[in-house]
This record gives structure tokens, C-alpha cells and sequence, in this order.
């Protein structure tokens, strides 16, 4: 009978260890697996040395490497390539090919577990420590729809660029509603687009030189740059409403020579009604003291469409009251503009 009988023999029914003391003839028998002091029939049994089955009675928690997720699952020799457990490895990078070509480091656990390689969650959480957390829809995109794979040498996940038009820059250069690029868009689409989606943009009109109040926030931007222009875009208000402008005849804008500076009469709040607050400084009160509340609109007292020098008091003021009223008083005739001469202010002198 062989030695390796003998002692498998012995093995099998004391359930003997390797580094048990047996005959001299068996201690000649070195254990392949060094260290290792298991009794050999927690993997082999009587039948032959191979194929080795483990049982439950071999506890690999009570090692320094305890296994867990698809570790648990992996054939003993995926690992230990030699029979020498003692040897085996125990960084990841000594059993996985590091794909990354050493950007991220040794350390897979940093964005991998046992239970799965691609674990989102792990590598989400890595994510949000960088310059770049992932915000919407980021999230839910694959590693390599951002970091695709570059030939060896070319960084992939370290430096990468963080700018939108590294991804996005096909769809900047597509878009024609609005046309992005010939209207010099700034390729920072967070500008207008968010994470969360990107349709329903929103460009901050706020930072530019023409604030939208008013009824222009409710306004599409082809509304106002449906020619394609929004760099340099003029802000004149006739630059979108000389069409209001020339057709207005009450009072005729053009023929009264009215400026084309809406904002002398309209507010963005509303096109109607108009008021001309420098009226009551300029010319004459009738946003304040008497005459308030006392006329309709500007034909009230212009009576000629194409001459606002011309201006009537008499609508209102009928002659028997004022001549009542005016007696005795030297000079005093029925007439506008004797009437503006002594009440230039709208009061009694």
C-alpha cells in the first residue's frame, strides 16, 4: 500500500488534518496546500482526490478573505491557482483585468462590490464626490454614454470635460427651433436646458440687456426672434411693433410724429390703456388735481388728429358757466387758449 493510501485512509476515518502527527511514513507526505489545516474530507472524498467537493464544514469567513456576493459562487481554482492557499491573492487587481488602465486607481471596491461588478449604487455614490455629480436624467445613464472608450494612453474618466458640448454638441448643432448655432447660443446648455429634462428649456432673459416684464414672459422666442437673431437682437420697441405703431389712429402716431420709444405711453404689463405721464409736468395736469377723471382719451381735448398743439377747453366748459364765472375779469374772452394762459396749472390763479 502506497503512502498516499495510507494516509488518506488514516484521513477518512479519524478525520485526521494535514498537520496532524501520523506515522514517519506519512509525514514524508507534504500537503499541497501548506498552511492550510482543514481536515481533508471537507473536500475530498473516498472516492478520489478529484473533483474536490467543498462542504459546508469548510467555513472560508474564518479566513482573512471572507467571501461574499459572486465571490461565494467562483470555483476554488479562479483564485487559487496554486494549491498553495496560503499564496493566494488577495487585491482585486491580482484576479480582474483593471479596464480603466490604472485613471481610478487600485481600489475596485471604490465603485464595485462582490454582489455585483456593475453596481450602480456604489458608483453613483463615487460619482457625487467628484466635480461632476449626476443630477435628472444624468443618473440614470450608463458609465460609457459619458466615458466612452478611448485607446490606451487616452484618459477616459480622468479630466474628463464636464462642459455640455462634449456630450451634446450634436444636438446644439442640430436644433433649429431655435437655431442654436448660426444665433450664437453659448454652449452651456444649462443656460436654458436643466438635467431634469431637455424640452421645456427656459433661457434667464433676466442676465441679458432686455429683462422680460409683463406680458413678454409669456412670449415663445420665435415670437420676438422668429428671424433667427438673438445675439445683438435690437431692443428698440418698433424692432417688433412698428406694425402697432403705423396702423394706430387714435391719435395717428405717424402723423402726430408720436416717438417710436413705446414706453413714453405703454407699459409691458398691458398694450391698453396708454398713459402719457409726462403730460402733467410737460404740459398740462390731467393725471392729477381737477381734471382728473375728467376725460376719455386724448381726443377730449385734441381735437386735431394731426396737431396736438391744438387743444380745446370748451368741450367741458360750457360758455354760460364760464362767463359766470369770469365777469370781472379784465381781458377774459370764451377761448382755449386765453383759458391756458391764466390756468396754465388747471387751478384758479
Amino acid at each position: 500500500m502506497s503512502i498516499k493510501t495510507i494516509a488518506f485512509a488514516i484521513m477518512l476515518v479519524g478525520g485526521t488534518s494535514w498537520g496532524a502527527r501520523v506515522s514517519s511514513a506519512q509525514q514524508a507526505v507534504k500537503s499541497p496546500h501548506g498552511p492550510l489545516t482543514a481536515p481533508c474530507g471537507a473536500c475530498h472524498g473516498s472516492e478520489g482526490w478529484v473533483p474536490a467537493r467543498i462542504t459546508t464544514a469548510f467555513d472560508h469567513s474564518k479566513t482573512d478573505f471572507k467571501l461574499a456576493g459572486s465571490h461565494a459562487a467562483v470555483a476554488c481554482r479562479s483564485c487559487h491557482s496554486s494549491l498553495d492557499f496560503k499564496s493566494a491573492p488577495r487585491d482585486c487587481a491580482s484576479c480582474h483585468r483593471d479596464v480603466h488602465h490604472g485613471e481610478l486607481g487600485a481600489d475596485c471596491a471604490r465603485c464595485h462590490t462582490p454582489r455585483n461588478f456593475l453596481d450602480r449604487s456604489t458608483m453613483m455614490r463615487a460619482h457625487q464626490e467628484t466635480r461632476f455629480p449626476l443630477t435628472g436624467a444624468h443618473i440614470a445613464l450608463n458609465c460609457d454614454q459619458c466615458h466612452r472608450p478611448a485607446p490606451q494612453g487616452q484618459f477616459t474618466f480622468v479630466n474628463r470635460s464636464s462642459d455640455c458640448a462634449t456630450c451634446h454638441l450634436a444636438a446644439y448643432t442640430a436644433t433649429s427651433n431655435p437655431n442654436h448655432q448660426p444665433g450664437g447660443f453659448s454652449t452651456n446648455c444649462t443656460q436654458c436646458h436643466s438635467t431634469g429634462a431637455w424640452l421645456r428649456a427656459r433661457f434667464n432673459h433676466a442676465g441679458t440687456q432686455f429683462p422680460l416684464t409683463g406680458a413678454h414672459v409669456g412670449l415663445t422666442c420665435n415670437e420676438c426672434h422668429g428671424g433667427g437673431v438673438f445675439a445683438g437682437k435690437s431692443s428698440a420697441c418698433v424692432s417688433c411693433h412698428q406694425a402697432v405703431y403705423d396702423g394706430t389712429t387714435n391719435p395717428s402716431h405717424t402723423a402726430l410724429q408720436f416717438p417710436t420709444d413705446c414706453v413714453t405711453c405703454h407699459s409691458t404689463s398691458a398694450w391698453h390703456p396708454a398713459q402719457f405721464a409726462a403730460h402733467d409736468a410737460s404740459y398740462f395736469p390731467i393725471y392729477s388735481g381737477a381734471h382728473r377723471g375728467k376725460w376719455s382719451s386724448c381726443s377730449t381735448c385734441h381735437t386735431v388728429v394731426t396737431d396736438y398743439s391744438q387743444f380745446t377747453c370748451l368741450t367741458c366748459h360750457d360758455q354760460r358757466r364760464t362767463d359766470e364765472h369770469h365777469r370781472e375779469v379784465s381781458g377774459y374772452s370764451y377761448n382755449s387758449q386765453v383759458c391756458y394762459s391764466c390756468h396754465s396749472r388747471g387751478r384758479t390763479p
